[in-house]
């Protein structure tokens, strides 16, 4: 990683932001696969709610979970 500038650190600020929504976007949807195999037992519905990944999780906690 290179820093162009370093007196504003504006590039290292965009490298975390990016880094922190790749990381953010990826644990949803593990976190959605695991919830929706552990409620459905099916890996086609899982593999299809990791594809929604956190909109699956924030639905699951507001409607699904008992």
């Amino acid at each position: 990683m290179k820093v162009i500038n370093q007196d504003s650190g504006e590039y290292m600020h965009n490298i975390t932001i990016k880094k922190g929504l790749k990381y953010g976007v990826s644990f949803g949807s593990a976190l959605a696969i695991a919830i929706s195999f552990t409620a459905n037992h099916s890996i086609l519905w899982a593999i299809i709610h990791g594809l929604f990944s956190w909109f699956y999780v924030i639905y699951y906690a507001l409607f699904k979970s008992v």
